[in-house]
């Protein structure tokens, strides 16, 4: 695979709206080719027999199953509350809405 040349990355930078020095570019273009071959070799790696994954481990569910506990009456979640309307708590109008 030919590298990428200092003229793709000059272009990219174009793209990009970025300005950068002459040896900024050639230093670049480096940088990026050898990112390319990284990702190049991935592909080398995987094979037909493997099967696609989203994890490399299997995921297990760790949330606990749901049940129905006993919980507050309205009265009871409401006693400590400095304002209530409507078995509701009540707060001060912060939108100026109705």
């Amino acid at each position: 695979m030919p590298g990428i040349t200092r003229e793709e990355v000059a272009h990219l930078a174009r793209l990009s709206r970025l300005e950068l020095k002459a040896e900024e570019l050639d230093h670049f273009a480096e940088q990026l080719d050898v990112i390319i071959g990284a990702v190049a070799r991935v592909s080398d790696v995987a094979d037909e027999d493997v099967p696609p994954t989203s994890h490399p481990l299997p995921l297990t569910n760790v949330m606990r199953a749901d049940e129905v506990r006993p919980s507050l009456t309205p009265q009871e979640a409401l006693s400590g509350a400095p304002a209530q309307e409507q078995q509701r708590f009540k707060v001060p109008q912060i939108l100026g809405e109705d």
